[in-house]
């Protein structure tokens, strides 16, 4: 199992906590963007640099996953794909996308996306607090708890 992150849109104490899940739990987390940024040196984290574009680093995650890896995105889209492909998809707030919700969660984002292109001022999400980190990190340790054997 491995874990692969949307990194251009990931907010940074998020990528701090799966910086110190990958060498706590021995697990290979990737950062996929289209961009060069700076990772902590250890054996367990990578960065993917993609060239710029539209869904340039979404379509290269989709295209390296396997069955069962685990994507950290907030791109809905990504996530069906992801969970499409076999993999699981888990957002920076610490919601996990299973095939039971994200066709209901697409639906949602697709929605507001008609409203948005209608004029309606819907507003953005608020930014990651306390509490966000500590779901998105319980969440990410129970998923790797479950389902990382270590080699």
């Amino acid at each position: 199992m491995k874990v692969w992150v949307d990194a251009d849109a990931c907010p940074g104490v998020i990528k701090e906590i799966l910086f110190r899940v990958a060498d706590r739990a021995k697990v290979e987390v990737t950062l996929v963007a289209n961009h060069w940024m700076r990772i902590p040196p250890s054996p367990y984290i990578n960065l993917k640099t993609v060239s710029s574009g539209f869904d340039v680093a979404d379509d290269e995650i989709v295209k390296l996953l396997s069955a069962g890896d685990l994507v950290i995105t907030a791109d809905i889209p990504l996530a069906s794909e992801v969970i499409d492909k076999g993999g699981f998809a888990l957002n920076p707030r610490g919601e996990l996308y299973t095939e039971q919700n994200i066709k209901s969660i697409l639906n949602m984002r697709d929605f507001m996306d008609t409203m948005r292109a209608s004029g309606v001022q819907t507003g953005g999400p608020a930014a990651i607090g306390a509490s966000e980190k500590q779901a998105f990190g319980n969440q990410l340790d129970r998923f790797i708890t479950k389902n990382h054997k270590p080699s």
